[in-house]
């Protein structure tokens, strides 16, 4: 099932949400999500697998070219879309552009109106009407991803719409993220967290080694300036990535690592393909 909507309206939350757990790395910034994830939800009699993908956009580069490719070949053999919207924006012509690409499909579209957490109950109804005329929806539920308000209804709805088949992972997994990828978005994650302007679009991890007790990694950007910030005042901004991500990436891990974390400069890369073949994006 495809997780379809416009840049930073919460579809990886979501996800993380319905799964009932961390999926997909999630912030504020747009471009967050660049490659398909898929987050899977393991309940009684069902397993319900969700395809987080990268927001719809214009492609200005080879990395948002292979970002908006990935959307469009999530959906050529679909049984189902899940279409997020965020109730604290206005519902526009980006959410058309979508919604005329999802109801195209001609398989079941569930709209959730996300983030209704601390709105008035008038602008969600109003939210709701308007996200009700994008087209003949199977569903409409207003959610919270931020608090789980919602969820659980909105899970129940997806099940309902599998068909019937075998599981496709294992019982306790939950994404299909291979393990190095799946640590280098935890580190690109806090340093999302901690950067602002274009220092966060010039982010990419690779991490090079995962041992029994070291994991390193390399934080690529694009400019002397940009790694300047991102090292910062004595190294503080790197050390600052490495303290929020290592319990993270110990939890996934199962173990305590020494997390070594490098910054390097590779001009360009988002426009190298060589590049982003070897980030798996």
């Amino acid at each position: 099932m495809a997780v379809a909507g416009r840049p930073n309206v919460g579809k990886s939350t979501l996800v993380n949400a319905l799964c009932g757990g961390k999926v997909a790395i999630v912030s504020d910034k747009p471009q967050t999500t660049r490659r398909r994830i898929l987050g899977v939800a393991n309940g009684d009699g069902y397993q319900l697998v969700l395809a987080d993908l990268p927001g719809f956009q214009r492609p200005r580069d080879a990395l948002t070219e292979r970002m908006q490719r990935t959307v469009d070949s999530a959906f050529e053999d679909v049984e189902a879309v899940l279409f997020v919207l965020s109730a604290r924006e206005r519902i526009g012509a980006g959410d058309r552009f979508i919604a005329e690409r999802v109801f195209g499909l001609g398989v079941p579209v569930v709209i959730a109106l996300n983030k209704v957490d601390r709105l008035k109950p008038g602008h969600i109804a109003s939210q709701m009407e308007t996200a009700a005329r994008l087209g003949d929806f199977r569903a409409l539920h207003p959610v919270s991803a931020k608090t789980g308000d919602g969820v659980g209804e909105l899970r129940e709805e997806l099940v309902s719409l599998l068909p019937e088949g075998p599981a496709y992972f294992p019982e306790g997994e939950r994404t299909d993220l291979p393990l190095e990828l799946h640590v280098a978005e935890l580190v690109r994650e806090k340093a999302l967290q901690l950067t602002r302007e274009e220092v966060p679009h010039a982010i990419s991890v690779d991490v090079e080694q995962i041992t029994d007790g070291v994991v390193r990694a390399n934080l690529f950007v694009e400019t002397e300036s940009q790694k300047q910030i991102l090292v910062g005042r004595g190294g503080s901004m790197v050390k600052e990535i490495g303290v929020r991500a290592r319990p993270e990436i110990e939890l996934l891990l199962g173990r305590h690592v020494f997390l070594e974390l490098h910054v390097k400069v590779r001009p360009r890369w988002r426009r190298d393909e060589a590049m982003l073949e070897r980030l798996g994006i």
